[in-house]
């Protein structure tokens, strides 16, 4: 019996668990009350429908999860027991490659086998998997009738239903919020690790204000001195991500944002915003290549026009203008929504005492709307800090440290990509480099988002 098969079985049951609790705790209510105990009744019935259909699922999934882990290696123990897998070598690498190849046969996952040791293994890795398969779903069907038929018994009027579902639902909601928490703290802790590794093998100083970054050429064994200074990466990150591409986004942004509240009118504003929001959701490789194919040439000869020779086709610049096109939304959404959330008492308060339209823009609207509108920012930086195909593709991968926009840079995130592709070793400074150059990157930003909290609590407490 297939996993959907069988998920679909449980959900069956469950529906009818809680279908046939409600109709009986109805039915007691309804004794109970004819009766005069009306006070005998605790719950409603579907929390009495609920709690017999959380004991009819959860058990039953629980015990699926587990078998999906286990079973595997008893299929394969049980391959291994068959006589027709007596020939295999006993070489670990070939053996498992010979027994993914004959499961992927049996499962269906492939038409036929490189290896022709991997034929006479499909039809014992079938019956295992048919034997195994069956054997989970008995089990399950089982636990689901227990946990059901368990839970029925205890449907009765006085009975707290509702309080063990709503514990249920807050347990729930507890690990929710803790899977979270804990994510970040491994997040965290394997950055910090990692990055402790590696600066064991190379000095911090030398990393945070060194000018040089060649970690290949570490990796060819010409030492780690003077191959991972990281300020051409911080650079290139601030050069693209928070200078060229904010220059962009924030004027555009801010003022599509003042026009969409102010001055737009209810059908225009109806068509441009949701069409400038659309930007948000154009996959970054398509503004990648709109920024290699398109811009990039563009300012090259245009770079040359004026007189810049030895502009480059991937530069600085052209990553940084698209960049900035991709995240004006964030911009314009946020002061969007901030601007409008202003009450009307302040316009027109403002409008009142004499002030034009612009003045009332400029001096009222924004620095009441500036918590919303620092948000947004914040919000753009973060999403161009932590943008890489763009820079790919248009920026190009030289860690240069220069003021021209029309050369070539790099950025944190692509080298952290580039470290990290393809098989690495990670024993050695060039791959650990990468957990470095993500803790750094994480402070900044954590330190970004404290400077922007304090900013907004001083203008938050200033006009509310």
């Amino acid at each position: 019996m297939t996993g959907p098969a069988i998920l679909l079985l449980l959900a069956g049951l469950g529906a009818i668990a809680w279908v046939s609790a409600r109709a009986r705790a109805l039915r007691l209510a309804g004794v109970a009350r004819a009766s005069g105990r009306r006070e005998a009744v605790h719950s409603l019935p579907g929390y009495h429908g609920w709690y017999v259909a959380l004991w009819t699922l959860i058990p039953a999934g629980i015990f699926l999860a587990v078998w999906a882990n286990v079973s595997p290696g008893l299929v394969t123990q049980s391959v291994l027991a068959d006589p027709a897998a007596q020939s295999l070598p006993m070489d670990g690498f070939s053996r498992s490659a010979i027994l993914g190849e004959a499961r992927a046969i049996a499962t269906g996952a492939q038409a036929g086998a490189f290896n022709p040791a991997a034929n006479a293994l499909v039809e014992p890795y079938r019956t295992a998997l048919s034997h195994y398969g069956i054997a989970g779903a008995v089990l399950a069907l089982v636990l689901a009738f227990a946990g059901g038929a368990y839970a029925f018994t205890r449907v009765r009027p006085d009975f707290r239903a509702r309080t063990r579902v709503e514990r249920l639902v807050m347990a729930t909601l507890l690990i929710a919020s803790l899977i979270a928490i804990i994510t970040t703290l491994g997040i965290v802790a394997s950055l910090l690790w990692e990055s402790f590794r590696f600066f064991s093998m190379v000095n911090p100083i030398d990393f945070l204000f060194g000018t040089k970054w060649s970690p290949q050429s570490a990796a060819m064994g010409y030492g780690n001195e003077d191959a991972f200074g990281a300020v051409p990466l911080f650079w290139g990150t601030i050069f693209i991500g928070a200078i060229i591409a904010m220059i962009v986004a924030i004027p555009l942004g801010l003022m599509s944002a003042i026009y969409l509240t102010q001055y737009a009118s209810p059908t225009v504003r109806k068509w441009m915003k949701p069409t400038l929001e659309m930007l948000a959701g154009v996959p970054t490789v398509v503004y990648g290549y709109f920024a290699a194919l398109t811009i990039a040439p563009a300012l090259r000869d245009f770079a040359v026009m004026i007189g810049i020779h030895g502009a480059s086709s991937e530069s600085a610049l052209a990553a940084g203008l698209v960049m900035g096109v991709m995240i004006i939304p964030f911009v314009s959404s946020m002061a969007d929504d901030s601007i409008a959330a202003v009450p009307q008492s302040m316009r027109d308060g403002s409008l009142a005492m004499g002030a034009t339209t612009s003045e009332t823009i400029s001096r009222v609207l924004i620095p009441a709307a500036l918590p919303g509108v620092v948000g947004g920012v914040l919000l753009a930086v973060s999403r161009a800090i932590g943008e890489t195909m763009i820079v790919v593709m248009a920026a190009g991968l030289a860690a240069n440290l220069t003021l021209n926009p029309f050369a070539s840079v790099t950025t944190v995130t692509t080298q952290i990509v580039q470290l990290l592709t393809g098989d690495q070793e990670f024993d050695s400074a060039k791959t650990l480099a990468a957990f470095a150059l993500g803790l750094v990157l994480f402070i900044v930003t954590l330190l970004l988002n404290i400077v922007a909290l304090r900013v907004v609590k001083k203008y938050r407490e200033a006009y509310e």
